[in-house]
């Protein structure tokens, strides 16, 4: 039968009488059906899951009005994944709903700070659901209405790093006004202990869990979310063998012309563009092109670095190695620069597009925490793509961060005696849109996808004779920024 569109597609049955009727009258002409005590619905086809995930709000707000969204569902305001929601109530209850179990828990009423949402519901203020979270519960089966502490402190942990100090202490301030009213007294305490170990002023290792806070207090922070992907793309890099393609530009001329087109290449995707031959002269005079000086030296400072084979056989061996070998190639990469404090750390939030970057507070935190990843990997192009990616989306610079991780990428290829990586014109969206993949949707086997082939057309590239090389590269679409090509073989 179809879904009657004249109808709601939930009705609830209650003491009105007139409702009573006419639910009965509907459910005898088979134009509406039950799927839980007192919840009807005219929708005869989806399923009473679907169904009641969609109207979960107005059910709620219909059986149990007034009722506050509280404990963990008032962070995550959806269903545990387990299917369990929370609400703190007028009496402790269970109530089986298709697809969710509500969890009825006595408690204080809705006070002034408490937020009106949907359906008659609230939600409880932030500063009273952190009260809640904190509480000792019963955890049946892995189960339990409140989030682990760690979860809390990381939270925190976002708060301040979006809002700084004084966030964190107005949010305790509020909770500290509210505790006693809500006997909520000694789960105060707690927080008043987290939030003062987070900002330094109480003892961290015996009141923190988070490994993230931990980290924060002790001066050393990192994003727990980008250690999170970086944990990913290793595991799907770990599961991977990887053809080893030697390096054919073994002589200091074939090295060199590889190298120019590398940081050509390079350049160009940030948008330093030059004709070929303007940058070649650039390389081969080392004088700028008149009226852009920075941009020529943006060229020629890659070159430096990607043509020097002793440079670009240089890994960090730790993670404060690893750091010094990123800010000495970043300050000769934009040595031309000083407003982009070549060789140093940014000193504030960066973004492209709608990808926001590591903080700058955590990038030193996060680079670290990466380098243990990193230095599980053996296999050399499993690092290379692995570094890549770490130092793009850590993005610890102002500017040239793209350049300084292929860079970094090609310098593991090329101590390993293998060929480097040159990403042409042409194939910067492919590249580029693989990248995102990994940042927005958790989704590495684009970008090792990607690198896969860029890196075999790269491993043909013979540069012993320049013209040559560039002829081929014409051929193969390289310098090409329209998107109806394609990079060809």
């Amino acid at each position: 039968m179809e879904k009657n569109t004249q109808l709601p597609e939930v009705l609830i049955a209650s003491s009105d009488k007139k409702l009573s009727a006419m639910i009965t009258r509907l459910k005898k002409e088979e134009k509406i059906r039950k799927i839980a005590a007192r919840v009807y619905t005219s929708n005869m086809t989806d399923t009473p899951e679907s169904i009641v995930g969609r109207n979960l709000y107005k059910i709620i707000g219909q059986l149990y009005p007034g009722a506050l969204i509280s404990h963990r569902s008032a962070f995550e305001l959806r269903p545990s994944a387990e299917g369990h929601f929370y609400l703190t109530h007028a009496y402790t209850k269970n109530i089986t709903l298709p697809g969710v179990t509500l969890h009825l828990i006595a408690g204080p009423k809705p006070i002034d700070i408490d937020i009106p949402y949907l359906d008659g519901l609230f939600i409880s203020n932030p500063a009273r659901a952190y009260l809640e979270n904190l509480q000792l519960g019963y955890v049946r089966n892995g189960i339990s209405k409140c989030l682990p502490q760690a979860n809390l402190e990381q939270r925190l942990q976002k708060k301040l790093l979006a809002n700084g100090e004084n966030e964190l202490n107005r949010l305790r301030d509020q909770a500290r006004k509210i505790a006693a009213d809500l006997k909520m007294e000694k789960e105060f305490r707690l927080l008043d202990k987290i939030i003062g170990a987070i900002l330094s002023t109480r003892d961290a290792e015996k009141t923190l869990q988070s490994e993230s806070a931990k980290a924060w207090a002790a001066g050393e922070p990192y994003d727990p979310q980008r250690v999170e992907l970086f944990t990913s793309l290793f595991e799907q890099l770990a599961n991977k063998d990887f053809k080893h393609y030697p390096d054919i530009n073994t002589t200091e001329p074939a090295y060199k012309n590889f190298a120019f087109f590398e940081s050509y290449f390079s350049n160009y995707i940030e948008g330093t563009e030059f004709e070929v031959e303007e940058a070649k002269q650039i390389v081969d005079t080392g004088v700028a092109i008149p009226a852009r000086d920075e941009d020529s030296h943006d060229v020629l400072g890659t070159f430096y670095i990607t043509s020097n084979r002793k440079e670009m056989s240089i890994l960090p061996k730790d993670p404060d190695e690893m750091i010094n070998i990123l800010q000495r190639r970043h300050s000769i990469l934009l040595s031309a620069r000083p407003s982009k404090s070549p060789g140093l750390f940014k000193e504030q939030k960066n973004k492209a597009g709608n990808s926001h970057f590591v903080d700058y507070r955590l990038v030193r935190g996060t680079l670290k925490k990466g380098f243990e990843v990193y230095r599980a990997i053996q296999d050399p192009v499993a690092r290379a793509y692995f570094i890549l990616f770490m130092i793009s989306e850590v993005h610890p610079f102002t500017d040239g961060n793209g350049r300084i991780s292929r860079i970094m990428m090609n310098a593991e290829l090329s101590a390993a005696g293998m060929s480097k990586i040159i990403i042409p014109t042409v194939y910067r969206i492919d590249y580029i849109d693989a990248l995102k993949r990994l940042t927005q949707n958790g989704e590495p086997a684009t970008i090792i996808r990607a690198m896969e082939r860029v890196r075999l057309f790269s491993s043909g590239l013979d540069g012993s004779d320049y013209d040559a090389l560039k002829a081929y590269l014409e051929q193969c679409n390289a310098f090409r920024d329209e998107q109806e090509y394609i990079l060809r073989f």
